[in-house]
């Protein structure tokens, strides 16, 4: 037996700004994010403050990225500040329609010039157990990605029942497919995609090339799977949005 649908998106939205930085989007990713409409959003790259850009767009939202992209249709919504400098800050968020019970945004920087962070949700889901949601952006580096998904594990182990439901979504960074073996067979995870651990290629957004881009799931079947990319995903980020459609296993 299975309970009712989940749709899932993961989207690496690069600031609210188009590929090389040259037109402001975040507007049209709140467009784009309702007309797809699903229940959790993981974002990555996600502007928390930005002091330049409110001076210097008109149109440039007054509240955090995450508010702004979360108003009046998810519910609830967190964010954890992984890169700070001296006129503002960015980092991970999760956007659900149903209510975060507890958050907290760990801190797995290796390189100091690069920070990095886990942001845990869990959340309550209609008529079952709540799930463990996790939005990650891992590093450029293959040792550091090894040592941050090491944390992520040990995290897990400590935050979260075996038996418990867990959605991991994200910008992974793994040029080399290697996250999939390391988080499958420690966490009991599945690639929505293929199931085998082969995810689809996210990026860049126009034609994509390379396998960046990931949802991890324990505890759900996969129903259906999307990869959001051309026109007009390419005008919005360099990374393509991916969305799976899952629903729970009955106990």
């Amino acid at each position: 037996m299975t309970q009712p649908a989940l749709h899932v998106t993961t989207f690496n939205i690069h600031k609210g700004f188009s590929q090389f930085n040259r037109r402001m989007m975040v507007h049209e990713l709140r467009e784009r994010l309702r007309h797809l409409n699903p229940d959790i959003v993981f974002l990555q790259e996600v502007q928390g403050l930005h002091l330049g850009h409110a001076e210097n767009h008109d149109d440039w939202p007054d509240a955090p990225q995450h508010e702004f992209l979360a108003e009046d249709v998810w519910t609830s919504s967190a964010y954890g500040r992984n890169m700070i400098y001296d006129h503002g800050h960015h980092g991970n968020a999760i956007l659900s329609r149903f209510p975060i019970l507890h958050s907290h945004n760990q801190d797995v920087t290796h390189l100091q010039f690069e920070k990095r962070g886990l942001l845990h949700c869990r959340i309550e889901l209609p008529g079952g157990q709540p799930a463990h949601c996790v939005c990650v952006h891992l590093s450029l580096f293959g040792y550091s990605r090894r040592r941050q998904m090491a944390a992520l594990a040990d995290y897990l182990d400590q935050m979260a029942d075996i038996s418990a439901p867990l959605i991991i979504a994200g910008d992974f960074n793994d040029w080399n497919n290697r996250a999939s073996r390391h988080l499958m067979q420690r966490l009991g995870l599945t690639e929505v995609f293929s199931g085998n651990g082969t995810p689809c290629r996210s990026f860049p957004a126009a034609l994509p090339m390379f396998r960046l881009d990931r949802i991890y799931v324990r505890g759900f079947k996969v129903h259906r799977t999307e990869v959001h990319h051309g026109h007009p995903w390419s005008a919005i980020s360099d990374h393509a949005a991916l969305s799976a459609h899952l629903a729970r296993h009955g106990r």
